[in-house]
């Protein structure tokens, strides 16, 4: 049985037919085609495929599409602005904190969510907010530091 849902992603309203087991990262995936939440674990542990929901940082593999009408999404994809990177971007860029890059739009993603509630917020609240989000080839520090960059710098 086919559902209809609307979704408001990157500003664009958008409305799709989903199954109902079909989760918000697959509508936005492979009906949509936003492409930077990744598939991982599909569990809700890695946070490769973290996007906003409503504000709010959420696994998009654990969201059933249908949960998520009338929601607002917002993805990686809407961050740049002219060609700009956003301030955590070029802060991931600046700070090395991009290695294979798989976990990177999930990560950036976990950051905005907690610098748009506390643009101040400490090193144990950024890391925190990003514990939810797995790399395996950073180590976590430059990641913590380019968004402690970005809190003192007031860019968010």
């Amino acid at each position: 049985m086919l559902h209809e849902i609307t979704l408001t992603v990157n500003g664009e309203q958008r409305t799709v037919a989903v199954k109902s087991h079909h989760t918000l990262l697959k509508v936005l995936r492979e009906q949509l085609g936003i492409t930077s939440p990744k598939i991982g674990c599909e569990n809700g542990e890695c946070g490769a495929c973290t996007v906003l929901m409503n504000g709010k940082a959420v696994n998009s593999c654990l969201v059933l599409a249908v949960e998520a009408d009338g929601a607002v999404i917002e993805t990686v994809e809407n961050l740049s602005k002219e060609g700009e990177l956003h301030p955590l971007q070029q802060a991931f860029v600046e700070h090395n904190a991009i290695q294979c890059g798989f976990c990177t739009p999930g990560m950036i993603m976990s950051a905005k969510g907690l610098l748009d509630r506390n643009p101040h917020p400490t090193v144990d609240e950024v890391k925190e907010a990003l514990a939810g989000n797995l790399c395996r080839c950073t180590g976590y520090i430059r990641i913590v530091d380019a968004v402690m960059d970005v809190a003192k710098k007031g860019d968010a």
